[in-house]
């Protein structure tokens, strides 16, 4: 299990990159938001192979489909949200602040998510440690995006 971790801390390399990759794309169109397409065709893309490599896709039956709760379908949305950010944002306020923002933000966000148990969370109560911890990293991405 431990090489999990691993592949979390290769994904955070990309996310820290992928910012600056969809904004070189973005800006060599005449229209930013087309790079948002030609990332969600990649994005699709790259799933469907991995998916059938791995053997791990399958389309949902109807049930499947009956199971999943109002707000699971807006995943999709938030990551276009994302991807427009990146492709409309990242570029002006730098690698640095724009992910520091980006994870931070996030931190943040989960630790309610986890003391509510949202969006289909286990609890994990907000202790003291916790919130410290998302003070720190908001200290810390102020000092990035400052300095």
């Amino acid at each position: 299990m431990w090489y999990l971790y691993g592949v979390v801390l290769i994904a955070g390399i990309a996310n820290a990159i992928q910012p600056g990759q969809n904004a070189a794309l973005a800006k060599g169109f005449s229209q930013p938001l087309t790079a948002g397409l030609v990332v969600g065709i990649c994005t699709a893309t790259t799933v469907l192979v991995v998916g059938l490599v791995s053997g791990r896709l399958a389309w949902p039956s109807s049930e499947d489909l009956t199971t999943v709760p109002w707000w699971g379908w807006f995943g999709g949305v938030f990551g276009g949200g994302i991807v427009i950010t990146q492709l409309l944002v990242a570029r002006q306020i730098g690698a640095g602040a724009f992910l520091g923002l980006l994870v931070t933000a996030g931190v943040v966000a989960s630790v309610l998510l986890d003391h509510f148990g949202w969006v289909g969370f286990a609890v994990h109560p907000a202790t003291p440690w916790r919130i410290l911890g998302g003070v720190l990293m908001i200290g810390g991405v102020a000092l990035v995006a400052l300095f």
